[in-house]
């Protein structure tokens, strides 16, 4: 996970007492259900252009039921502002004392009020009101999409459809860069077991929007469970442990058709994939140091054995960033594309693969992987458990503290 993975693409949790009833997510590192939101930021504008207008208290209090329809999470930028402005339209500027270091959830929405300094409570009630307001009409507009005839309905982080023979997976959060919080890892099993029972000769995976996956969602951190951090960490590693098996015993021909940037989790899986294809805008980027963390996905095997040990050292261990032709070069990537012709160019090749006998495409596959697959297993369990270690030290808690607290600034 992002233990590994996006641990990188998120920041400061936001508004929980505020915001409750917005979107309610099941902790990926705990497993147990809490009120949780995306740590990822998405790009948000947080200005208004409404002009500016007294507000009743009528209107205030209107403004606060509306965020409990909200369907769609607005981001950890958006809430803690909304926070923000909530605290000082109620009760004026910060009175309360500025929390530990080591309370990154209270000392993110401190910050937020704080930094409204001597902004009028009527201002403040009038920037809520406002923000709401383009919340509520940017959903409305965005209600009306076109959903595929063939998609699956009954997925909230994913567009699962099957066509042409092809099981297609698309990571479906694309306001946070398709980051993978517990409820995602939870739907990519459930359809990857689905996939390998259905009739499709073989099976794709990609994202929606800009990017491909900004790996895991930065809230699966944020959030202790009643059991304290030790069950929160045994819970995590389990969760992972079981994604990444779902990858290793997939009996058909897995492709990764890579759209965008992609971190962590989304990276250190590919090498399980069959095939990878990417548009020459993407980037792959493990920055596990960075974040006080360890290699997963089988990378710590996988990657040495496609790339050499040296260039899997460097991007392992010293967080190197690659870029599509990189990752080509050394092996990750199957082959890159022309971000402007490779949806085409690479669905033509794919309905291609998938009019081939289905049989004959799995057995291939298990002759090519299956002397791997028990020391693959094997590496799996070893890495979730240096995982495990890893997030219980003071090394994670402070790099991971010290990222949110980067990432809170608004």
């Amino acid at each position: 996970m992002y233990s590994t993975a996006a641990t990188a693409t998120a920041a400061a949790a936001a508004a929980k007492s505020l915001t409750r009833s917005l979107l309610c997510h099941r902790n990926p590192l705990c497993g147990v259900r809490s009120t949780a939101w995306a740590l990822h930021f998405p790009e948000v504008q947080l200005h208004t252009t409404k002009p500016a207008m007294q507000v009743s208290q009528e209107d205030f209090e209107k403004a606060k039921d509306q965020l409990k329809f909200l369907k769609t999470d607005p981001g950890n930028e958006v809430k803690l502002k909304l926070y923000a402005l909530f605290k000082q339209a109620t009760q004026g500027p910060c009175n309360t004392p500025k929390p530990g270091m080591l309370d990154f959830i209270n000392k993110a929405k401190w910050d937020a009020w704080n930094s409204l300094g001597t902004l009028p409570q009527e201002s403040a009630r009038q920037q809520y009101v406002n923000l709401v307001s383009s919340l509520v009409s940017s959903e409305s507009s965005s209600q009306v999409k076109e959903i595929p005839p063939d998609s699956k309905s009954d997925y909230e982080t994913l567009q699962v459809s099957t066509k042409d023979n092809i099981t297609k997976l698309v990571l479906n959060r694309p306001k946070m860069k398709n980051a993978i919080n517990v409820k995602m890892y939870e739907e990519i099993m459930e359809a990857l077991e689905e996939a390998a029972k259905d009739d499709s000769v073989i099976t794709v995976v990609t994202g929606s929007g800009d990017y491909y996956c900004s790996g895991n969602d930065l809230n699966n951190f944020a959030n202790v469970s009643a059991g304290g951090i030790k069950e929160m960490a045994d819970n995590g590693a389990v969760l992972l442990k079981n994604f990444v098996n779902h990858f290793i015993d997939f009996p058909k021909p897995l492709i990764a058709v890579v759209n965008g940037p992609a971190v962590g989790i989304s990276v250190t899986i590919l090498g399980l994939f069959d095939v990878v294809y990417s548009t020459d805008r993407a980037t792959f980027h493990t920055p596990f140091s960075n974040l006080g963390q360890s290699p997963e996905g089988c990378s710590s095997y996988v990657f040495p054995k496609i790339m050499g040990l040296a260039k899997a050292t460097e991007m392992l261990l010293f967080n190197k960033k690659l870029t599509a032709a990189e990752a080509c070069s050394q092996g990750l990537v199957t082959e890159v594309f022309p971000d402007n012709t490779f949806q085409k160019e690479v669905w033509a090749r794919l309905k291609a693969y998938a009019s081939l006998p289905k049989n004959s495409l799995a057995i291939s596959k298990q002759l090519l992987r299956s002397m791997d697959k028990k020391k693959l297993h094997e590496v799996n369990s070893q890495e979730c458990e240096c995982l495990k270690e890893r997030w219980l030290s003071d090394e994670c808690m402070n790099a991971v503290m010290s990222f949110l607290q980067k990432k809170s600034k608004l």
